[in-house]
């Protein structure tokens, strides 16, 4: 007969039935009785073995088992009588795979040796809570922007220019056209996009090859990048905070088991997700930053520590808007009421964490980003089908990419963005 088998996630719908479950041994605490922790992917439950219950085969074998062997188990659900939290009190188990040696043991370990075991420790509980949490920050993006009318757009990975900057570039010889680079970005592919559908979409990998050592980069990181027909600088910052907004009440109401793995304070997210958030000018940070201590200048830009400064003394997520045209990128709206400004926003998040979403409007003007591409050292050719956008019918419009990784980070409270994804790829990491 075949053996039907119980998820964890679901065993609160079995209390008082007896069930077979499958999984991974955690932990194992030997003594007149037995606890044994299992993980079976969807959840962790403690199964307790005890001389007088289980038959003498399966008492025997839960005083043996080892770290990460794999065991089949039968018992009654039961709950927790302090927690209530199910437990089952095992009949019979059977060992499936042994496990021999595990290297990540209970104790400490240093970040280079778990690094070094990236595909083992994904077992641990902490990124089993983490990579869960990512999972259901994925769905609700996704159901955010289906549900708002957003027509999803897949944004080639290879392109033949830059986005954001020639020097962040990875470039791959493309067979006789010369060099293909990975996407830094799927904003200028949206663009066109929007005189078909006016409100779309793209979320996939994009790749930056910066030199930068930090617990916010990655060189392979997640983006998704909304982009709207007639939508002003005000407009983009509305939809960005409805997107984080929507992201914090799913999680909250559906990811509380893995926050509290993650001893994750909810109540910086509650206040996230219940007040407006602050919007202050490039000017005005500036201001407030020198008064807090920071050395920046006008016409500067943040640094990481600027931001983390400005971002410890504010309870809540911050848009700064309208930074200087210099350091912003070649398609950015210019201020009507300033030249030396872009119309851009970056929206940074509270307790030190800094930009998780950049964006604004985008300049409607041909001749405007025929300067600019001039300006910037840009060969015009490689943006003639971009330009043909503001050729055939030009309107405002704006949008705005987030890093999944710095969202997944801030709402986790991690220490580093490494965390943030199964195979984090950082500069001198690539393995596995």
């Amino acid at each position: 007969m075949v053996r039907s088998f119980v998820d964890v996630c679901n065993l609160k719908a079995h209390i008082g039935e007896t069930i077979s479950v499958r999984g991974w041994v955690r932990n194992v605490r030997a003594s007149k009785t037995r606890f044994v922790e299992l993980r079976d992917g969807t959840g962790f439950v403690q199964c307790v073995i005890t001389n007088a219950d289980a038959d003498a085969g399966s008492y025997e074998l839960a005083g043996n088992l080892s770290q990460e062997c794999v065991i089949e188990l039968t018992g009654v659900v039961q709950s927790h009588p302090k927690t209530g939290v199910p437990e089952i009190l095992a009949k019979s188990l059977s060992l499936i795979a042994d496990s021999n040696d595990y290297p990540i043991t209970p104790k400490e370990h240093g970040t280079a040796f778990l690094m070094e075991h990236r595909h083992l420790w994904l077992r641990s509980k902490r990124q089993w809570a983490i990579l869960r949490v990512r999972h259901f920050i994925t769905k609700a993006i996704r159901d955010f922007f289906d549900g708002e009318n957003f027509t999803l757009i897949d944004s080639p990975i290879l392109t033949p220019s830059a986005c954001e900057g020639t020097s962040t570039l990875f470039g791959t010889p493309y067979f006789d056209e010369g060099m293909a680079y990975l996407s830094q970005s799927g904003q200028l592919y949206l663009e066109p996009a929007i005189a078909a559908f006016g409100k779309v979409y793209c979320f996939g990998p994009t790749f930056r090859a910066e030199k930068s050592k930090t617990r916010r980069h990655l060189t392979e990181f997640w983006m998704v990048e909304p982009e709207v027909a007639f939508a002003r600088l005000d407009d983009v910052m509305a939809l960005g905070e409805g997107m984080m907004k929507f992201i914090l009440l799913r999680v909250l109401e559906s990811k509380q088991e893995e926050l509290k793995i993650l001893e994750r304070d909810v109540a910086p997210l509650e206040n996230a997700l219940n007040n407006e958030y602050i919007r202050m000018t490039y000017s005005e940070s500036v201001e407030r930053l020198r008064a807090l201590g920071s050395d920046i200048r006008w016409g500067q830009d943040f640094g990481n520590d600027d931001e983390t400064i400005l971002m410890n003394s504010l309870d809540r997520p911050c848009w700064i808007h309208r930074f200087p045209r210099e350091f912003k990128a070649f398609y950015m709206e210019p201020d009507p009421d300033d030249s030396r400004l872009a119309l851009g926003a970056d929206l940074l998040a509270p307790e030190g964490y800094g930009e998780i979403i950049g964006g604004g409007e985008r300049a409607s003007s041909l001749e405007y980003l025929l300067e600019q591409i001039a300006k910037e050292g840009l060969d015009e050719k490689d943006y003639k089908w971009y330009l043909d956008v503001r050729r055939y019918g030009s309107v405002p419009h704006g949008g705005f990419g987030l890093g999944l990784e710095r969202a997944v980070a801030w709402i986790c409270k991690l220490p580093h963005v490494r965390e943030t994804g199964a195979y984090p790829r950082m500069m001198g990491t690539l393995w596995p």
